[in-house]
């Protein structure tokens, strides 16, 4: 009595079915898993520190000439 049998499991499924449906079901699953491999990969990115640590790092200049098509104006307070 503690157990149900698979004629209740069948149910339920179909029951499942029934309320949302094949193509939610399916959009959940594909989501689930997507996010089951994005933890999957940042804990992995977080284990290999010493690669990370060795990779050259990149400084973000700003560009001193002025493209042909950009425009400099000041703002103004108005009186």
């Amino acid at each position: 009595m503690g157990s149900f049998s698979i004629w209740h499991w069948l149910i339920v499924l179909v029951v499942v079915v029934l309320i949302f449906g094949t193509k939610k079901l399916k959009n959940v699953g594909s989501d689930l898993g997507a996010a089951v491999k994005g933890f999957k990969d940042g804990v992995k990115d977080g284990t290999s520190s010493a690669d990370a640590a060795a990779a050259p790092t990149q400084q973000v200049t700003a560009n001193k000439t002025a493209d042909a098509n950009t425009v400099d104006v000041e703002a103004k307070t108005k009186s």
